[in-house]
């Protein structure tokens, strides 16, 4: 149904944003979601072995994937819907 071709749909953002973060070290910011939405995200980017968090206040509330070595630096701030 919609929500599995939605979750194929946002596990490519999510690996696409991976991918980016792993190139450049760097944070990357993704697209507003709902918190299914963002769920997702936060599953594939812990999957890959990096950190994300939830940033801002609904409905522009939106997941951030950050380098491996701000791990430390997250720490209790790290949030997971």
């Amino acid at each position: 149904g919609y929500r599995a071709a939605r979750r194929a749909e946002l596990t490519k953002v999510a690996q696409e944003a991976v991918a980016k973060v792993q190139a450049t070290g760097e944070v990357v910011a993704l697209e507003p979601m709902n918190p299914f939405e963002r769920k997702v995200c936060h599953d594939v980017v812990a999957a890959a072995g990096l950190v994300s968090e939830s940033e801002g206040a609904e409905p522009h509330r939106h997941v951030v994937v950050l380098p491996a070595h701000t791990q430390d630096e997250a720490g209790e701030d790290a949030e997971q819907d």
